[in-house]
């Protein structure tokens, strides 16, 4: 039976990776799968898998069509963990693409990968839909 693995990042630089992604999302480093192009991160509760990083020589896209999407549940949250997460070495990014009024941050990883910091309680961004 096929099922859903992880999501999987590419990065240049996997011990730097490695040490952002773990404590953005509280995930640990596992031994499983390890080797020197590839790390698997499990959650911290031990309840499996989350996100696999692996070594790539290819450039991150300026606008990629999979992302990661994080999510928070207030407005206070979202501004707290964007700027924990820039504390922790990622940046904000200019992005031309932002709704009137966005539930979403775009943030870039230490490799320059894409990701949003959403504020589910205003989500869904963009769609005119009730707001609580």
């Amino acid at each position: 039976m096929l099922r859903l693995g992880i999501p999987v990042i590419g990065v240049a630089n996997l011990p730097r990776a490695v040490a952002f992604w773990t404590a953005a999302l509280d995930l640990v480093a596992a031994e499983e799968w390890r080797s020197p192009t590839w790390r698997t991160l499990h959650h911290a509760d031990g309840s499996g898998r989350a996100l696999g990083l692996m070594s790539s020589a290819s450039p991150p896209e300026h606008r990629p069509r999979l992302h990661l999407d994080l999510f928070t549940d207030t407005t206070g949250e979202q501004r707290a963990e964007v700027r924990r997460l820039i504390s922790l070495g990622a940046r904000t990014v200019e992005w031309d693409f932002y709704p009137p009024e966005p539930d979403f941050v775009v943030l870039a990883d230490p490799d320059d990968n894409l990701f949003c910091v959403v504020d589910l309680s205003r989500a869904p961004s963009g769609s005119g839909g009730p707001r609580p």
